[in-house]
């Protein structure tokens, strides 16, 4: 089935717009004439060039449909009608065509959790779960509510990992150029000079300009090898072998960062949904798809038999070892206390600070770091043709 926008007239001569499902053009204005209107014009959604290789809608769309229909609903709309609205003032022609589908489902006796399952490309597990919490609840509003405090400090998380390491790729970017630009272009005019001199030149000269000149025959070749050798380590990350390592291998160079961040991730997410209404067990299977890092994911499944098993969940995490001292201690607290959900929150809250406090750490430690590494090839490239310029002129160095 595709999706169809059409434009429409009534009898009557209002103009109407919307979307339609069929299997083909023809049969989208056969139904259409059938619901006694008249077709004036019928395209298909285009497709950004993001949306062709497989983008989704942004976390910012989500966020914004999230915000927006959960204040339609506290004001006392109905769902339909809320939904419509927002499927009027929605810029996004792509976010419209999906509101208009969700809308139509409805109509034919769908509910809202099955409408946004059959968009699985924007509507997560997780998120579907919360909304069919909240429609077995009669708390819609309540659940979208949840869901929009969720997706926000998501959201606010993901930026400050973004901004944060905004500074280092630019850092690293140019001091890379520069590098290139010193050995492809500066280099290379030099080494006429001192062919022309005859004399020896210092060994570090000799090796920098051997690797300049091989740089700038065979730089295709190096571009090549780069390419396929990132083009190797994808697909292999891609494998369940290549994952694991991976994995294992950012916790060894980042760990406090990756605890920090993954913690976060599954206690804000299961305290979420506990908060509204899903079962436990499933909870904790919707919670473990939040987690990116495998090793860290196994460990909810071994929690998961523990909780089938009248183990509780603090228990189980202890034995797995993963998560951090304090966030287990609370979560403990929470099981005795009846507030497992409350407390999931508030760790949620407690390491989101500290991978902030985390980050800060890391770049304030790779700054320096990348400028001093900077700095000694530049150094090392200044000094190499100094030798040089001081031995063919007899200088002593």
């Amino acid at each position: 089935m595709a999706m169809y926008s059409y434009r429409a007239t009534t009898r009557e001569g209002a103009i109407i717009e919307g979307v339609i499902e069929a299997p083909d053009e023809k049969t989208s204005v056969d139904r259409l004439k059938a619901t006694g209107v008249i077709p004036l014009k019928l395209t298909t959604p285009r497709e950004s060039f993001g949306r062709k290789f497989g983008s989704r809608i942004s976390r910012t769309d989500l966020l914004t449909f999230t915000t927006e229909l959960s204040a339609l609903l506290g004001a006392g709309l109905p769902l339909d009608r809320g939904l419509n609205i927002l499927a009027e003032i929605s810029d996004g022609g792509q976010m419209k065509v999906i509101m208009h589908s969700i809308l139509k489902h409805i109509r034919e006796g769908s509910s809202f959790s099955e409408a946004l399952q059959k968009h699985p490309e924007v509507f997560p597990r997780l998120y579907v779960n919360m909304v069919r919490a909240g429609e077995a609840g009669g708390v819609m509003d309540v659940v979208l509510d949840k869901l929009n405090e969720f997706l926000e400090s998501s959201q606010e998380l993901k930026e400050h990992l973004f901004s944060a390491m905004i500074y280092p790729v630019i850092l690293m970017t140019t001091g890379g150029l520069s590098v290139i630009v010193l050995l492809t272009y500066v280099l290379p005019k030099f080494s006429t000079i001192f062919a022309d001199m005859g004399s020896a030149l210092p060994l570090p000269t000799q090796i920098l300009l051997g690797f300049s000149g091989a740089l700038k025959t065979y730089w295709w070749m190096a571009l090549l090898g780069a390419a396929a050798a990132g083009i190797t380590a994808r697909q292999y990350i891609r494998t369940e072998e290549g994952r694991l390592r991976w994995d294992a291998l950012k916790l060894k160079l980042m760990g406090s960062v990756i605890v920090k961040l993954e913690t976060a991730r599954f206690c804000r997410t299961l305290g979420t949904l506990l908060k509204s209404g899903v079962p436990l067990l499933q909870a904790l299977h919707n919670s473990r798809d939040v987690i990116s890092n495998r090793i860290i994911a196994a460990t909810v499944d071994g929690v998961a038999r523990g909780v089938k098993e009248g183990k509780g969940m603090a228990g189980p995490l202890s034995e797995a070892g993963v998560l951090p001292a304090l966030a287990l201690s609370m979560i403990k607290v929470g099981e005795e206390t009846g507030q497992l959900d409350t407390m999931l929150l508030k760790v949620a809250t407690t390491y989101e600070k500290g991978l902030r406090v985390a980050i800060k750490r890391f770049v304030s430690f790779i700054e320096p770091a990348m400028i001093l590494g900077m700095g000694l090839v530049i150094g090392f490239i200044v000094l190499s043709m100094l030798m040089a310029i001081f031995s063919i002129t007899d200088i002593p160095f």
